[in-house]
């Protein structure tokens, strides 16, 4: 680590000059007398509640998180909140959670850095997010997942990672960051020439030359992300969910996996997904206490309308290699239980699964299978077993308006699963809506299994495998629910913004 900020100003001198390697993506601790502390990365909201949101930043040197909040944009009657120290144990980060505020509000807030002797502060950084409603308010939310994947990271030449302008020109309540936030196995090369041989840039910094193997490494993988300023932009006003997925740690990862890649100098994913758990929860502006575990899955409510399931669909799953016709692991028992139980007591209008995989598609690694479809025809095996039985619990409770968002596997489609096209029959129709990449390469689309009788409605596919964001195939998705009515209407839109589809759906009574 060096001492040198990474500010606005380093990272546009990079994008300039067009080659080199920035020292760090997490900056080390300056700690020359006599100047200011400095906030290195923006700031974020998430995991928002009808009375508050979680408030997250970093700070260049050892310091107090000072919060200031507002229901007015000129801070004339703010409250000022006393942060956690933002030390090196933490690699500089900290998150405050805002509480006792107005639902369905607009809240502003300015966080500061104030240095340990309450000296000097930091310049300040402004953001706001809306708590969440209690009533039948409409209701606008957008998600994606797949971030800086397969070489592809923040590029001055197109004006970075642009797909967040799009998405904050939507103007979301909240964000889902449905997994693969960032890609800790994918080093970065300063220039990548393209097959009709343009070249793209890569802004690259010390941490993104090598897979991620310490803490620091981890860190550095969400610090480089949010050196772009359409990132920084749309975290300071839009509040995020957050989940996980694989490449937070490596590709394709399962516990008690022994890697045999010869990048890594440690073997153990048990010993790395540690480290990229510890470095997530300081990154991300996640609600640990929220989580039921501890870890990631938790839900949310967002007014009369909507209320989301986060799912952790890595931490508990089986090995790939395990038998594809036995009875699989994807949820664990505990989780699959808090998911069924929590869709039943739910009395939102809809109920919406965010998963970081998909069911239906096959999702192969090697000759092995990586997510939830075994691609085999016939009755539910392997990790399809559990969510057999999850659909049938649902189904047996007669819980409706269940819908599933997920990424994952970087092209946007709709799926329809129904019993009539099943080799199963006791469980309800439903839908899943897929999107991604948000900035990362294009792939798809993969072949759907059979077993809970899917149907692909609509895809948007790159024409080969890689595209890279300049050949367009980015996507996100975009959820709005009317407050009168209780319709919900999905749009799979492009990078740009633009709907490819859209789906409305009638409330079940």
């Amino acid at each position: 680590m060096t001492n040198e900020r990474v500010s606005r100003r380093t990272v546009l001198r990079a994008g300039a000059v067009g080659a080199g390697v920035l020292a760090a993506g997490v900056p080390g601790f300056a700690l020359a007398a006599g100047q200011r502390p400095a906030l290195t990365h923006g700031v974020q909201t998430g995991d928002v509640t009808t009375d508050g949101a979680v408030v997250w930043t970093r700070a260049d040197r050892p310091s107090r998180m000072l919060v200031e909040v507002s229901y007015d944009d000129d801070f004339r009657r703010a409250r000022t909140i006393r942060g956690p120290l933002l030390t090196p144990d933490s690699g500089g980060t900290g998150k405050l959670r805002l509480r006792h505020l107005a639902p369905g509000r607009t809240v502003h807030y300015r966080v500061t850095a104030e240095d340990i002797d309450g000296r000097t502060r930091s310049v300040p950084l402004i953001g706001s997010f809306r708590t969440a409603p209690t009533g039948r308010d409409d209701v606008r939310f957008t998600w994606s997942g797949d971030v800086a994947g397969q070489g592809w990271g923040i590029n001055p030449d197109i004006g970075g990672m642009t797909a967040y302008r799009a998405m904050l020109a939507r103007r979301p309540d909240f964000f889902l960051n449905s997994g693969d936030t960032v890609y800790s196995d994918g080093p970065l090369q300063e220039t990548v020439t393209l097959p009709d041989g343009r070249v793209w840039r890569n802004l690259v910094t010390q941490e993104k030359t090598k897979v991620a193997e310490t803490l620091d490494e981890f860190r550095g993988q969400f610090a480089y992300n949010l050196l772009d300023e359409n990132v920084r932009a749309f975290a300071a006003q839009v509040p995020s969910v957050v989940q996980w997925d694989d490449h937070e740690v490596t590709n394709n990862w399962y516990p008690g996996e022994i890697l045999t890649l010869p990048q890594y100098t440690e073997k153990r994913v048990d010993v790395l997904a540690a480290r990229a758990f510890q470095a997530f929860h300081e990154w991300q502006p996640i609600d640990q206490n929220r989580a039921v575990d501890g870890r990631v899955y938790r839900s949310f409510c967002y007014g009369k309308h909507v209320e989301m399931f986060v799912l952790d669909m890595r931490t508990y799953k089986d090995a790939n290699t395990s038998p594809r016709d036995g009875q699989g692991v994807i949820l664990g028992a505990r989780q699959a239980r808090w998911l069924v139980d929590g869709l039943t007591r739910s009395r939102a209008t809809w109920k919406i699964v965010a998963a970081d995989l998909p069911i239906g598609l096959t999702v192969p690694d090697g000759t092995d299978i990586e997510g939830v479809a075994n691609g085999l025809p016939g009755v539910p095996g392997g990790r399809e077993h559990e969510l057999a039985g999850v659909l049938r619990t649902l189904a047996r409770r007669r819980v409706r308006n269940v819908v599933w968002l997920t990424a994952d596997v970087h092209y946007t489609a709709a799926h329809h699963y129904s019993p009539d096209r099943a080799a199963v029959g006791d469980f309800d129709p439903f839908w899943e809506f897929v999107s991604g990449p948000l900035h990362a390469g294009a792939f798809g689309p993969n072949t759907l299994d059979p077993t809970f009788g899917p149907e692909a409605v609509f895809t948007h596919v790159p024409p080969r495998a890689n595209t890279s964001p300049l050949e367009g195939f980015q996507h996100f998705g975009e959820v709005n629910v009317d407050g009168g009515s209780g319709a919900l209407t999905v749009d799979l839109r492009d990078g740009q913004g633009v709907s490819l589809w859209s789906k409305t759906l009638v409330p079940q009574r």
